[in-house]
């Protein structure tokens, strides 16, 4: 790790015009990762260079991240408002900036420890978990089970059939009925059992009187139809015969 040294008046009239030259120096270089401005400690009137609005408004400006480090604790310029990180003194920004390798690999070796710790439970849990659903009845031994749900699905199966015939059944005899009593109502059934229909033009004959002598008939009989040409009405008639 490579240090640079800016060294300028931290107190005095010439403290604010040399730090901000150095701030914007160390800004533009672009191997420079941070900025420490520091100081030791001192009183209140020494210290007032560093909560100058010049120096306030360039540090808020800085592109490059800046550590304040202005003299001990209690002390407080505005510089520790506005700079990234406050530190208490200059040798804590230096420890902050550039931490101890040892207590980083401390830090490292001690969260790999809670990591794999944490992980190593989370597995203890998860084994656990499946041998306990591993132990259940239903998954030590299926074939029970998967025979016991072939039954029911071949009873449903049975049922359903059986269900089925018997709708189609009754339906077929439902059917049968309903075609016995169309046939009882229908026109078919009386010619079937000797009757005929007389027409004359487009009308059924029902009155003899309608079909005077020359009058041309039409006769639907059981086995087809013929024609026929009226006589006139007879003199007597016998009930139930056709004309």
């Amino acid at each position: 790790m490579r240090f640079r040294t800016e060294n300028v008046s931290v107190q005095g009239e010439r403290s604010v015009p040399e730090i901000l030259a150095a701030l914007a120096r160390l800004d533009a270089d672009p191997e420079v990762d941070v900025i420490i401005i520091a100081r030791g400690g001192g009183d209140p009137q020494t210290l007032l260079g560093f909560s100058d609005e010049r120096l306030v408004r360039a540090v808020a400006a800085a592109t490059t991240p800046v550590v304040s480090a202005i003299g001990h604790e209690n002390d407080h310029p505005i510089l520790d408002d506005v700079a990234d990180l406050r530190a208490s003194t200059p040798t804590d920004a230096a420890k902050r900036v550039v931490p101890d390798v040892g207590e980083q690999r401390a830090i490292v070796a001690q969260l790999r420890s809670r990591a794999t710790s944490t992980v190593t439970r989370r597995l203890a849990h998860d084994i656990a978990q499946l041998e306990q659903m591993r132990s259940r009845p239903a998954l030590r031994s299926p074939e029970p089970i998967i025979t016991q749900r072939a039954q029911e699905v071949w009873l449903l199966v049975s049922r359903g059939r059986d269900t089925v015939d018997r709708a189609v059944e009754t339906a077929g005899r439902r059917t049968a009925e309903l075609r016995a009593s169309l046939r009882a109502l229908s026109p078919a059934s009386t010619l079937a059992r000797g009757y005929a229909i007389v027409q004359t033009g487009d009308r059924i004959l029902r009155d003899a009187a309608d079909a005077p002598a020359g009058a041309r008939l039409a006769i639907t009989v059981d086995r087809g139809s013929l024609t026929a040409v009226s006589e006139g009405e007879l003199p007597e008639t016998t009930e139930g015969t056709s004309a």
